[in-house]
């Protein structure tokens, strides 16, 4: 069964009030001293594709210092001249996937999210045209795939397991494997607060 043939109309306001809770503390997430973080932003593109919603992710090319090899949203690092962290998002998604910014529509930002790599990312939602047309530059990423939004809510397809940072123990989510990649940490963390909104 389809359970997101639609967006909820209210979408943007759902976000705002998940990004007024300025991070993901509360939810059992790890915490770092906001002194030391470099600020940073995801897309977190939807796409409708053969009439569901789905998410797409990239995995990471192997020689990257940060987060080399991992599934991941597009996204990087805040630079000055981006202005806002809304830009950050759109202009890592169009250099390392070739979405162009002009093709996004931006619903909202979802709240920050602390990593074990220093960064303080900022999951920024927007809905991709289609037909889709990507540009991988491989240089920073190896592969993009799509996920459909009902597979990832399906709560047989994730668990949690614990990963031990800095002393203590955290519930990590884990997705098992979808066309040979497993999606986990931030960017299965952040995929299950946006399902999470979707269905307040």
């Amino acid at each position: 069964m389809n359970q997101f043939l639609t967006l909820p109309e209210d979408l943007p306001r759902r976000l705002q009030a998940h990004a007024d809770q300025s991070d993901l503390q509360d939810a059992g997430w790890i915490h770092l001293d906001p002194q030391k973080l470099y600020p940073a932003a995801v897309l977190v593109p939807l796409i409708r594709e053969n009439g569901q919603w789905h998410l797409l992710y990239t995995r990471r090319a192997l020689d990257l210092e940060d987060h080399s090899g991992q599934v991941s949203f597009p996204g990087g690092a805040w630079e000055e001249q981006d202005g806002s962290l809304e830009n950050t998002a759109l202009r890592e998604a169009s250099e390392e996937v070739g979405i162009e910014p002009t093709s996004v529509a931006v619903i909202g930002k979802m709240a920050r999210l602390d990593m074990i790599s220093w960064f303080q990312v900022t999951p920024v939602v927007g809905v991709i045209d289609t037909p889709l047309k990507l540009k991988i530059n491989p240089h920073e990423v190896a592969r993009a795939f799509t996920v459909p939004l009902d597979w990832l809510a399906d709560p047989c397809n994730s668990e949690n397991r614990p990963r031990q940072f800095n002393g203590q123990t955290y519930q990590i989510p884990y997705y098992r494997e979808f066309d040979g990649e497993v999606i986990w940490g931030a960017t299965a963390q952040i995929t299950q607060e946006f399902l999470r909104l979707l269905k307040v």
